[in-house]
């Protein structure tokens, strides 16, 4: 009877524990049933922790048995539904410029299918500029130092390993590559036991590379940085905006684009390649969210019927495209620029750049692509900044007079609604020279200056460009 008892106690006590420790709540406080944790920080709230480790607000209030109305203080262990593969301890980092799936992975000594997991990555593009990237490890997250280092064309893993002194398999160990065979020319290694010297997307030849501003909008002037060797070739692409790179010193290569003030949104793909002047080729992919200009609506009356049209609109717009796509390589400006019309009229602005317009009543299906500055009929136009004339004369229709300059490097400033022309086609000026007079020209309701800059062959705000200085 007793060897009965015991067999069955031996059969049915596994099997319950195993019911309790699947049914049973998970409460915080430091008691996980199992799968990592996360320590909350000073700042926390369940709404950041959620957002930040990438989870459901109420798959997180429900595996650690809190409402909507309870209170986390710092030191409390939270545990992360989903998770349960995995243990230690969850952390996060701020995604930078210049990193990757592969270059975070080999940088905390992660294997790249757990950030995938921890992630809910369905690809490495996710990982973008400024997103919360997750982290687990059993001993606290730290940073694993390392020295990029670069296959170049021709060579191997080995070879790269014996020039650095290191064993070859330690090499590949430490960049999560299983042989050889997996490593290709261009590819970014860290060097284990050296110093880390920058972004792990980027080989050591490339010492810094960034944008700004930090925050993309809509309508205003991104310029993207990349501090390379003298010889080095760039080029890239931001969205569908191509990168044209140009250098003064051999050192910094600077490229400057207009993001279109009905640009989308959201997430765009940011794309540096290159060739270093050994023949090491490099490429970086990453991307960057784009914000909303928050522009407002205004409606414009009495502008010439025939100037109103979204066809006339769009066959302008690919005129000056004509010239504004044009990136000429010397750079003619230098310092900020300086404004267009007489100082008591330089702040005085009539309509702002990017504001949803209607004309006459109709929809609105336009923006202002300029900044207006008020003034008399005949006032002075001055040029902002020193440059080229490519054109002077009448547009088709809304512009009406106008005169556009060449600043260089794919930079234009243009000048619309002139009653009268001071400076003629293939003439080069100087900042504050006069260019014209004041008129209503083209599509316009009465005498003022429309003021454009064109910067990779998109219109930006004005104003930025009078108020800072590029690059």
């Amino acid at each position: 009877m007793n060897s009965a008892l015991n067999k069955f106690a031996r059969t049915i006590f596994p099997t319950l524990i195993l019911l309790l420790g699947v049914f049973s709540p998970v409460f915080a406080q430091g008691s996980p049933a199992g799968g990592p944790v996360y320590k909350v920080e000073p700042g926390d709230t369940l709404w950041t922790i959620a957002r930040n480790l990438h989870i459901s607000y109420d798959e997180l209030l429900t595996a650690n048995d809190l409402t909507a109305d309870s209170s986390i203080i710092p030191g409390t262990e939270l545990v992360i539904p989903g998770l349960e593969d995995y243990s230690g301890q969850l952390g996060t980092i701020k995604v930078a410029y210049g990193e990757t799936l592969q270059s975070i992975s080999r940088r905390y000594q992660i294997p790249r299918e757990t950030l995938i997991r921890l992630n809910r990555l369905t690809s490495p593009l996710e990982l973008y500029v400024g997103v919360s990237a997750v982290l687990v490890s059993e001993d606290g997250i730290t940073e694993s130092a390392g020295q990029r280092k670069t296959l170049a064309p021709g060579g191997t893993s080995l070879e790269l390993a014996v020039q650095s002194g290191l064993n070859p398999w330690v090499l590949l160990n430490a960049n999560g590559e299983e042989g050889s065979w997996e490593v290709i020319p261009g590819e970014v290694l860290l060097l284990p036991g050296t110093k880390s010297s920058g972004l792990g997307g980027f080989p050591e030849a490339i010492q810094a590379a960034s944008y700004t501003p930090e925050r993309l909008v809509q309508g205003h002037t991104a310029v993207m940085r990349v501090e390379a060797p003298e010889g080095t070739e760039i080029n890239g692409s931001l969205g569908e905006y191509p990168l044209r790179f140009f250098t003064q010193n051999g050192e910094t290569y600077l490229a400057l684009q207009g993001l279109h003030a009905k640009e989308n949104p959201g997430l765009m793909q940011l794309s540096v390649s290159g060739t270093l002047p050994d023949g090491t080729p490099f490429a970086h992919t990453q991307m960057v969210e784009i914000f909303s200009g928050n522009y407002i609506y205004e409606d414009i009356v009495g502008v010439p019927p025939q100037t109103v049209g979204i066809e006339i609109t769009d066959e302008e717009t690919q005129k000056l495209k004509e010239y504004t796509d044009i990136a000429t390589p010397t750079k003619y400006w230098s310092g900020g620029f300086v404004s267009p019309v007489p100082p008591e009229l330089s702040a005085a602005y009539a309509s702002y750049f990017g504001n949803r317009r209607s004309y006459n009543g109709s929809g609105y299906y336009y923006f202002h692509s300029g900044l207006d500055f008020f003034s008399l009929l005949g006032g002075d136009i001055y040029a902002t900044a020193p440059g080229k004339v490519v054109f002077v004369g009448p547009m088709l229709l809304l512009h009406g007079n106008t005169t556009l300059i060449d600043h260089g490097w794919g930079v234009y400033t243009l000048y619309a609604h002139q009653s009268e022309f001071l400076v003629q086609e293939g003439q080069q000026v100087s900042a504050g020279q006069l260019i014209g007079r004041v008129g209503s020209t083209g599509r316009s309701n009465g005498p003022h200056l429309h003021l454009e800059v064109w910067v990779g062959g998109v219109q930006v705000n004005p104003l930025d460009w009078l108020e800072s200085t590029y690059p």
